[in-house]
């Protein structure tokens, strides 16, 4: 029995203002404590990236996009030559940073649009939420639930790194975390890992003109009930290793305790992210749908840093799936660390590298430290008159 199916046609990014290479960061971003950063250097030696996007508008120093303008700005691409966004059936909107709890994310892009009523889903998360918004997208155009969907990843993670959010941590000076390095490590590392952007998909079921990725299928895994959380925003890690949520806390407490501050506990990352998204998860994706290394022409791996290239190298060869860094492709030095964005912006730019062949397939690896989730995402290029 046939199935249907269900075609990325289409793919359009938005990447935020000039990009800011390496020694521009700390000027962007502003300067925590009394001396530059010690870490960065560091961080940016051992990550590979060489520059990255922000929605702060350089000059000004204030953000130009908010992350809903970011993500309609990125949908707008996809308009013109027989796609209509006034046609829109299904919106999917992934993102670790919307620019408000309430309303959802979805909705306040659907808002900047001002296309006609459509179904609108949110999807939380960190780098993940972009690909469960993919799935759903996929998910509505398979089950003839909506005639087409677009789905979308962004960030905005500069807003939250802007110096003036660690106003009491003094990460360069403060005694109390001069006492404890990794203390200082883990607060200050983040803030040259992470960039701005957005993408979108259209999915069709049918193809269109020209080069068209077929959605065979997406395959997502949470080893939440393995490992505790590892990184974190608006909670802190209490001794136990369970989150205390910021609504518990007093506003004395949570400005004190910078509940409002992104976390990560580098350790934990270190120790698990490689085995808990990749080795195990893909273990069951080989059982289940018979994959073999011959089966991946390019993999597309979200990696976070340069650092994981060699580790994630190992766990595939660990896990049965040895594909070699010839085939892999990544523009992480480009447009650096964009979480759910980035394997969003990864396809648009393989997709109009000329690279691609008819009949090529492609495996997109995106993991999540968040608590340990990743999505596998299996696609086959095809060329249509």
């Amino acid at each position: 029995m046939s199935r249907n199916a269900a075609y990325i046609t289409r793919s359009s990014v938005c990447l935020p203002n000039a990009p800011v290479e390496n020694d521009e960061v700390e000027g962007v971003l502003g300067q925590v404590g009394e001396r530059p950063s010690r870490a960065r250097r560091i961080v940016q030696r051992s990550n590979g990236i060489r520059r990255r996007y922000y929605v702060i508008d350089p000059v000004t120093r204030k953000p130009n996009y908010t992350n809903a303008s970011l993500t309609a700005a990125a949908i707008r691409g996809l308009g013109g030559d027989g796609f209509a966004l006034d046609d829109l059936a299904c919106l999917a909107c992934g993102t670790s940073n919307p620019d408000q709890l309430l309303p959802n994310h979805a909705v306040m892009v659907h808002g900047e649009l001002g296309v006609p009523v459509c179904e609108v889903v949110a999807t939380a998360g960190v780098c993940l939420s972009g690909t469960t918004a993919l799935k759903y997208g996929w998910m509505s155009v398979v089950t003839e639930g909506a005639r087409n969907a677009v789905a979308t990843g962004s960030e905005t993670a500069s807003l939250g790194l802007l110096a003036q959010n660690y106003n009491g941590e003094r990460i360069n000076g403060s005694e109390v975390l001069e006492a404890n390095p990794e203390i200082v490590f883990e607060k200050d590392f983040l803030r040259w890992m992470l960039s701005d952007g957005a993408g979108a998909l259209l999915i069709e079921p049918a193809p269109r003109p020209g080069f068209n990725l077929r959605v065979e299928w997406i395959d997502i895994f949470s080893y939440a009930h393995a490992l505790p959380a590892c990184m974190y925003y608006g909670a802190q890690k209490q001794t136990d290793g369970r989150l205390r949520g910021w609504l518990s806390y007093t506003p004395h407490e949570r400005e004190s305790k910078s509940v409002f501050t992104l976390n990560q506990d580098v350790r934990l990352l270190n120790e698990a992210v490689v085995e808990y998204t990749l080795v195990k998860p893909l273990g069951h994706v080989i059982a289940r749908r018979s994959l073999s290394a011959q089966d991946v022409d390019w993999f597309l791996p979200h990696m976070s840093s340069e650092y994981f290239r060699d580790p994630v190298a190992d766990g595939l060869s660990r896990a049965g799936l040895p594909i070699p860094q010839e085939r892999w492709f990544t523009n992480l030095d480009r447009v650096g660390n964009v979480g759910s964005a980035s394997i969003y912006i990864m396809l648009d730019e393989l997709l109009k590298s000329g690279k691609l062949k008819e009949g090529k397939r492609l495996l997109c690896f995106v993991p999540e430290s968040g608590r340990f989730s990743s999505g596998f995402i299996y696609l086959t290029v095809m060329a249509h008159a």
